[in-house]
């Protein structure tokens, strides 16, 4: 199968009670990018990627479109087959994964509606019908977060990550005890710093919380930083934003750098190397996460089909920002959270038909 015409759409997704906060960012609304691809037999596919503004990761909005946009013309005809569509992708434009990786969700869409498989089975097959969540509690004040931590787990989520950096360190390790005495072992706890801190704090949260099981999930902006504090900290290292490729997820991994990864889907390119990462952390028994940065619909069901091949022992959850979003793609068949878990959408392809009057006109259109 090859494409034949791929129209490219913008979509609003305000943050219900916003701000969401991190360390480094204020999300009121973002701007998702939608991609849907039509193949030469009729089938129809989507894919999706929702940078978290401009200053999370080395992507936006508007350069998502711009790169569609620049490799629209050139994809028509192209081959569906994930392995020689990345490769048409590469020779087109060089980077901008989080920007290729909707045309992968897409044709991973229309494979499995042409064969009658779930995208989950077309990746190597479900170990689990019921994939685990995780909540993120966002920056806050240390009652406010216990408080949070507390309501999640009594909402049935197995693991909460808790977001801090941004403001004194002591803030921060006020909040993990506060969490801690909280919900102690009723849930996995992830310290989440999105590149916040620097050495020298994720040294001190470290070795002033050493009784306090949690993992540090990208406490600093470098994987030099990494480096530098591995040998100190008492607590298990996972790497999020710098595993920006399948280079970096190596050599982390074959230096032993890390414990464990925060993985985006849309940040590594997709369906088809998410796959590669989880068969890397599966060889090397490492637990990681099947998450994206935000995003709607399209986005939570390629997460969720992707979460659900990986071997439960080493799951650490499937985020979504569906908590955050009001409405769906598709009313009938949307991506939801229930009991801090996700059903594994059940049609062919990702399991769902988005309405595309919802998101107007494209703003470009190719093929046809």
């Amino acid at each position: 199968m090859r494409i034949k015409e791929l129209h490219i759409y913008a979509h609003d997704l305000p943050v219900k009670n916003g701000p969401y906060t991190m360390a480094n960012a204020q999300v009121w609304s973002l701007e998702t990018t939608l991609v849907q691809i039509v193949s030469d037999t009729g089938i129809e596919g989507w894919g999706e990627t929702c940078p978290v503004g401009p200053t999370y990761a080395e992507s936006h909005a508007k350069g998502a479109q711009a790169a569609l946009t620049m490799m629209g013309e050139g994809l028509i005809g192209a081959d569906l087959t994930p392995l020689t569509l990345h490769r048409t992708l590469d020779g087109l434009l060089n980077g901008h994964s989080y920007a290729k990786a909707a045309v992968d969700i897409a044709a991973y869409d229309i494979l499995g509606k042409a064969t009658g498989l779930r995208v989950a089975d077309l990746l190597g097959g479900a170990a689990t019908e019921r994939v685990p969540s995780y909540y993120a509690t966002g920056v806050g004040l240390p009652d406010e977060i216990a408080k949070l931590a507390k309501d999640k787990v009594a909402e049935g989520y197995p693991r909460l990550q808790i977001k801090v950096g941004g403001r004194p360190v002591e803030t921060d390790i006020e909040v993990i005890r506060k969490v801690w005495e909280t919900v102690g072992t009723k849930a996995r706890l992830a310290v989440d710093g999105n590149r916040g801190w620097t050495t020298r704090d994720a040294l001190r949260v470290s070795r002033e919380c050493p009784d306090i099981p949690f993992i540090m999930e990208q406490p600093c902006d470098t994987v030099e930083d990494l480096r530098k504090i591995r040998s100190q900290v008492s607590h298990a290292i996972y790497l999020d934003e710098n595993s920006v490729d399948l280079s970096t997820v190596v050599n982390a991994v074959g230096t032993n750098l890390v414990d464990g990864f925060g993985m985006k889907l849309t940040r590594i390119g997709g369906l088809q190397k998410m796959a590669t990462v989880r068969d890397i952390c599966a060889a090397r028994n490492l637990p990681h996460t099947c998450d994206d940065s935000w995003g709607g619909d399209i986005i939570a069901a390629a997460c969720t089909h992707i979460g659900a091949t990986v071997e439960p022992a080493r799951m650490e959850g499937v985020w979504l920002a569906a908590p955050y979003i009001e409405g769906h793609y598709d009313d009938t068949n949307g991506i939801r959270i229930e009991g801090g878990h996700i059903t594994l959408p059940q049609g062919s392809g990702l399991g769902m038909l988005p309405d595309a009057a919802k998101f107007g006109a494209p703003i470009a259109s190719f093929g046809g």
